[in-house]
């Protein structure tokens, strides 16, 4: 697999991104990788390339482009210093719930039109703060993704009119969350309430709280890394893509 440094431009401005391809000129299903909070780093680029090593074409950008280019934060992540929260809040600030849709529509375009990817649905996976993206994306190319991921995603279910589970009557990909445990942006109530929302959406899910898995668990550069699950959180996104984006392709 190759992987280069690209730029896309969208709407707002002009997003940073790595892709990982076929160096043969063969086809594949396209993936969109969205990282955590931290944004495009070395534990990212592995998770990605193992994924596109899997047998997909992905796509990560930086989703805090507004803010700055790659590395966007410079130091290692503790959410209980000060500098850290306000980086953190820096980098969310601009991701409104429009510019988010803005977004996910503009990275899934500039997927599906690549030269490296198969004809057919597309898949998307987010991480923490950008667990919502998998489903934002899903809604706004309903007739694009066929699959759509989200580990220990944070605010999935709020109490605004934008909460991204009520855009669920938007989707008809098939989706998966993967719960982290005691996890403050995804109490076990909101759980109960977006698995409510998917049984009255009625397509194709699988919701699961993983069992001593906290926040940020599938991340290697964390300090709540949880290698077993983390292996069994990518054999579960595998297994999903491989059920849907390639049966669809």
């Amino acid at each position: 697999m190759a992987e280069d440094e690209i730029e896309m431009t969208t709407s707002d401005g002009t997003v940073d991104a790595v892709l990982y391809h076929p160096d043969d000129g063969s086809r594949l299903p396209g993936v969109v990788f969205f990282t955590d909070i931290g944004g495009i780093r070395p534990s990212q680029r592995e998770k990605a390339a193992e994924l596109a090593a899997a047998g997909y074409v992905v796509l990560m950008p930086n989703v805090f482009y507004r803010t700055a280019r790659s590395p966007v934060i410079g130091y290692p992540l503790n959410f209980d210093d000060d500098a850290t929260m306000q980086r953190v809040n820096a980098l969310r600030e601009p991701l409104t719930p429009d510019a988010l849709e803005r977004d996910a529509a503009a990275y899934v375009d500039f997927l599906g039109a690549s030269d490296f990817v198969a004809h057919g649905p597309l898949g998307i996976v987010g991480y923490c703060f950008t667990g919502k993206l998998a489903l934002i994306a899903a809604a706004v190319r309903p007739e694009r993704v066929g699959a759509g991921a989200s580990f220990h995603g944070g605010y999935l279910v709020t109490g605004e009119p934008s909460s991204p589970h009520l855009l669920l009557p938007r989707v008809k990909a098939s989706l998966y969350f993967g719960h982290a445990t005691e996890d403050r942006s995804m109490p076990a109530e909101a759980i109960a309430t977006l698995d409510r929302a998917l049984e009255a959406w009625g397509g194709r899910y699988e919701s699961e709280v993983y069992d001593g898995a906290r926040h940020s668990w599938t991340e290697p550069d964390s300090p709540a890394y949880n290698e077993p699950q983390a292996r069994r959180a990518f054999e579960k996104l595998t297994s999903l893509f491989a059920e849907t984006l390639r049966a669809g392709g």
